[in-house]
């Protein structure tokens, strides 16, 4: 790892150019420190969301990067998935939370509520008014004030436990309240003690029978009360209830402004595990946890170092790295001899070693993991040891893990984050066991229909999933199984497999070119008889296609954009056909949901024609005019959806930010580039957003973009230096960054129309293979 006070201290510099003396996004804190970059998080940015139209979906994690539990306050519903919505003006609780979004919900979870008056359980009669002018919300410290309570709630965490303070008034009525929720739940007081323990069994799915998370709370006052509740019952004469719905109320008499402290810890293994974890606060008292918090947020965003930007552009881009930091979470523990153990969601048991979840490569293949195979490779080689776990224990590589196998979305895209992680360094973990499970998932109808290829026998026979064969999104199926074949391609290469194996492979990396139709220019669903199917609307979302359209699904080549432009005829119309998403209106058919779907109503409201970035698989596309000779294009319109569709603002994305993809786009993008196809060794211009942004690279490397005079005006490359060479090329070589680099862009107000136009400039495509590339 690096060595970060350097980098501290070579930022002190930013903070004034930058202006950090200005208020964040959220309430006053105390000072900052010269490189308290965690300041301008807004973890309330896209919390202004609803089912019906998504500005995130996201809600204020209070955590430590990547930590195995997070705390928030819960608005919605115990249960809902809508847990947090800022538009809300009632707490019900303050939750542990394994939500990776609302749609998939959350598991493992119990809530903590303070108090005062009538004692109190059920979450509508305890929940209390409050407003975001008297809340905090930092990645490291969570405060409010409970209007209903006048008590005033402040969280700090660790990575699987954290510490609570309540500020109660003068009162002998004081409260703190315990939900262990319903579907299964246990409490025991243990007075003399003052402490609470306890499980919860409550999930989404995706666990085994025996799923439990054990807590552990301890008072740092004497109870002078307790009740225990049980199914809708409060019981002052019980100390221990298990039932579908259990909880704890104990109580304090209080001075005004006496402080209550709590220590909570959780685990997924052991009661006696949960008391393990409580060591991660040890004797540090609240302000100290805080500051640890606050130290390891900055330690892991300090490593990317910004400058030149507006007060809401470096607002913007932090919170964005902030969400590009949680996900995927450790579901690891470590055990007594600081060894790392974890309870397999996969098969129920207790087994050494790492595993991370949380997260669905559908839409993070694209840019978080090749994102942490950039900043974080380490644990991203934590992660990949963990899938060969998840391998072991259920037999298969998840596709959505949250925390075991969930059945939602399509594609094989395990292949894609496995295959990228190694083909860019990662090591240190059993590549031919991951490579196994690979060829398994992609040979193989899984146990659900999100695992391994639904379809497979059709696929490997005709080169495609059939239209007609009661194979849902089949068209989306078989574009996005002939890219992870080719990743499959690149390691079996990179692995020395037989010729005949790879072969195969890159054989069927080119079915996507089954499913394009001349007649319209796009791709189609395609009858098991060969003929397309009809009728054809290439606005119609999902039939034969997920969660987007055929003008969004085309562009789903990741690996051979040059053979897709091919296809389309060559490079004149290849570029009408990328215009024509922006120029079209905002049109959709929506009979097969028979509803607008929220992703829908988003690229309605968003002023950009048929592109549709709140959501993935169109997400990649505006980088793709540098492959016909037009970068220019690819520098406004990156500029465009940073500036229009990103803000630091409760309202601030253009859809589900999704487990750090959407923010990812924004990281990799405001840097000046992209990973248009992991997998590869390249990313893909686009334009920098700031003057100079400086990347500390785990290996002690740095990596400089300088973009002195970019604005607001310039957002075009006139000319690129790569180390003082002239770099005409619209691409960069991971491998050449991870060297330490320094680019110096010359950016100007009106296109360059005659760099990277060359055929040669083009990034790599499965078509063009060209020498000295990978």
């Amino acid at each position: 790892m690096v060595n970060f006070s350097a980098a501290r201290l070579a930022y002190r510099w930013i903070v004034f150019a930058a202006g950090l003396l200005a208020p964040g996004a959220v309430r006053a804190q105390e000072p900052a420190g010269p490189a308290d970059v965690v300041q301008w998080v807004n973890p309330l940015m896209g919390t202004d969301s609803k089912p019906e139209l998504s500005n995130g979906n996201t809600y204020p994690a209070i955590a430590l990067p990547w930590g195995m539990n997070f705390w928030m306050p819960q608005t919605g519903k115990m249960g809902s998935g809508w847990a947090y919505q800022y538009s809300a003006d009632k707490i019900r609780g303050f939750k542990q939370t394994h939500q990776p979004s609302p749609w998939m919900n959350d598991y493992g979870q119990f809530a903590l509520m303070p108090i005062t008056g009538k004692r109190r359980f059920e979450e509508d009669a305890r929940a209390s008014w409050f407003t975001h002018k008297a809340e905090t919300a930092t990645p490291y410290y969570y405060r409010v004030y409970l209007a209903d309570h006048d008590v005033t709630t402040e969280i700090a965490p660790t990575e699987r436990a954290a510490r609570f303070r309540f500020t109660f008034p003068r009162t002998d009525s004081a409260y703190v309240v315990l939900d262990a929720l319903d579907k299964g739940s246990y409490v025991k007081l243990l007075p003399q003690q003052n402490k609470i323990i306890g499980y919860t069994t409550r999930n989404s799915k995706g666990v085994p029978a025996n799923f439990k998370n054990y807590f552990v709370l301890e008072f740092d006052h004497p109870f002078t009360s307790t009740a225990i509740y049980q199914d809708k019952q409060l019981n002052v004469n019980s100390l221990e209830a298990q039932a579908n719905h259990t909880g704890a109320v104990v109580g304090f008499r209080t001075r005004k402004g006496e402080q209550v402290n709590v220590r909570v810890a959780s685990s997924f293994i052991s009661p006696e595990q949960a008391e393990i974890n409580l060591r991660e606060i040890g004797a540090d008292d609240f302000e100290a946890v805080k500051q640890k918090a606050r130290q390891a947020w900055n330690q892991q965003l300090g490593r990317i170092q910004v400058e030149g930007g507006t007060d809401d552009q470096l607002r913007t881009f932090y919170s964005c790295l902030y969400r590009s930091l949680l996900f995927p979470r450790k579901f690891y523990e470590l055990d007594a001899a600081g060894k790392p153990v974890h309870y397999s969601p996969y098969n129920g048991q207790v087994l050494p070693g790492y595993l991370y979840t949380d997260t669905g490569f559908w839409d993070t293949f694209r840019a978080l993991f090749p994102f942490l195979n950039l900043m974080y490779p380490s644990v991203n080689a934590q992660v990949q040891e963990g899938l060969v776990n998840a391998y072991l224990e259920g037999g298969w590589l998840p596709e959505w893990g949250s925390p075991g196998y969930r059945n939602v979305m399509i594609g094989n895209n395990s292949a894609s984050v496995v295959a990228d992680a190694y083909l860019k360094g990662g090591r240190g973990y059993d590549i031919n066991k991951l490579y196994e499970a690979l060829v398994h998932g992609a040979n193989n109808a899984g146990p659900l229909t999100a695992v391994g290829r639904a379809g497979v026998d059709y696929y490997n026979k005709l080169g495609y999933v059939p239209y007609d064969v009661k194979i849902n999104e089949n068209a989306a199926r078989t574009l996005e199984y002939a890219y992870d074949d080719f990743t499959i391609y690149q390691l079996a290469k990179a692995l020395g497999r037989p010729q005949k194996e790879i072969n195969l492979y890159a054989q069927r990396s080119q079915n996507y070119r089954n499913l394009f139709d001349k007649e319209t220019g796009l791709m189609r669903g395609k009858n098991q008889n060969g003929k397309f199917q009809t009728p054809f609307n290439p606005f119609k979302w999902g039939d034969a296609f997920t969660e987007g359209n055929s003008w969004h699904y085309t562009w789903s080549v990741f690996h051979d954009v040059q053979g897709l432009m091919d296809l389309m005829g060559g490079r004149k119309p290849f570029v009408a056909t990328l215009d024509t998403v922006f120029t079209l209106a905002p049109v959709f058919d929506e009979s097969y949901y028979g509803e607008v779907i929220h992703e829908i109503r988003e690229m309605q409201i968003a002023n950009m024609g048929n592109y549709a970035h709140g959501n993935q698989p169109i997400q990649h596309m505006v980088y793709l005019y540098n492959y016909a000779g037009q970068p220019w294009k690819a520098q406004y319109w990156a500029r465009e959806v940073l500036n229009r569709l990103y803000q630091p603002t409760p309202d601030g994305y253009c859809g589900d930010e999704d487990n750090g993809q959407t923010s990812a786009w924004y990281v990799f993008s405001a840097l000046g580039f992209y990973p248009v196809c992991p997998g590869t060794d390249q990313y893909v211009l686009g334009a920098p957003l700031f003057k100079k942004v400086t990347l500390q690279l785990e290996n002690g490397k740095q990596v400089v973009l300088s973009a002195p005079n970019n604005s607001a005006d310039n957002r075009y490359i006139r000319g690129l230096q790569v180390n003082g060479q002239d770099h005409n090329y619209n691409w960069l070589s991971h491998q050449a960054l991870m060297q330490g680099a320094t680019l110096n862009f010359d950016m100007a107000p009106t296109p360059a129309t005659t760099r990277g136009t060359t055929p040669e400039a083009a990034p790599y495509s499965f078509s063009k293979p060209q020498k000295g590339r990978k």
